[in-house]
């Protein structure tokens, strides 16, 4: 009972996280705006490319799934809130003071709220995704595509929490960690699968892709998306929850460390 109304009290931080994100829908909609832009100009790529190779497939990729793919990794990597830019303001400013004194876990209580917000925002991208691909292709999707690729979904913003979180506690000990951040959201791109599925990869870099948790970000739930298949969704929820239970025994470790060596500079 009691581990059930510490859950329930930071499922609490993510309901009103919704219920504050859910003032600011049209403005996410504006946002999301970017999204098609991006959608309409790989659209005239992909097609050119499809065009040029003659070929219906491309590394096991139809054209028409190639977008689909592409809708929806971008809208995972555009739906992440920006955790970096809040944990580093939290450090500078001296804030994070305020939140070791509540009786709540800090890693947890941003979790929560970052699971809440993520939520709002990869809804309103999907939708807009959607219907641009609908508008394009039709609706050819599976029903049984959508319950899997959000339940991969869940581990996908799980996985990329903890690893924002553990790049955003460095400002514990060099407090500018956008750099870092930058570094991270680029190895998303590419060798996580957000631009091209890992099968479009030379063999070695695929191989390297493999065995690193970005493909667990972007690249997992688009190929669920496009691919779906039971027994290859339990592999990738396995890889993502092995890499998130990994993830956060780290994050633990780094914010015990920093907040044993914290020196607030005023607040």
């Amino acid at each position: 009972m009691t581990a059930v109304r510490k859950l329930a009290k930071y499922a609490a931080y993510a309901h009103m996280t919704v219920r504050n994100q859910l003032a600011y829908v049209l403005e996410f909609l504006i946002r999301s705006l970017f999204l098609l832009v991006i959608l309409f100009i790989f659209f005239q790529l992909w097609s050119v490319t499809y065009e040029g190779v003659g070929e219906q497939q491309i590394a096991g990729y139809t054209f028409k799934q190639m977008i689909w793919y592409l809708a929806v990794a971008e809208s995972v990597i555009l739906a992440s809130p920006k955790l970096n830019a809040k944990v580093e303001a939290e450090v500078k400013n001296g804030d994070i003071a305020y939140q070791l004194i509540r009786p709540a876990s800090y890693l947890l209580m941003h979790y929560g709220s970052y699971m809440g917000e993520a939520a709002i925002r990869v809804a309103v991208n999907l939708i807009l995704g959607t219907a641009l691909a609908t508008a394009w292709f039709g609706w050819s999707t599976p029903g049984l595509n959508v319950p899997l690729c959000l339940l991969v979904m869940i581990g996908s913003f799980t996985v990329n929490f903890l690893l924002t979180m553990l790049l955003s506690l460095c400002a514990f000990w060099v407090e500018e960690t956008r750099g870092l951040d930058f570094v991270y959201n680029k190895l998303l791109f590419t060798i996580g699968g957000m631009l091209l599925p890992l099968e479009m990869f030379p063999g070695s870099l695929q191989t390297v892709g493999e065995w690193l948790p970005f493909q667990a970000v972007a690249y997992f739930a688009a190929k669920t998306a496009v691919h779906p298949d039971g027994a290859e969704v339990i592999r990738m929820v396995a890889i993502q929850w092995g890499w998130a239970a990994l993830l956060a025994a780290a994050a633990a470790l780094v914010y015990g460390k920093g907040v044993r060596k914290l020196n607030v500079n005023g607040g």
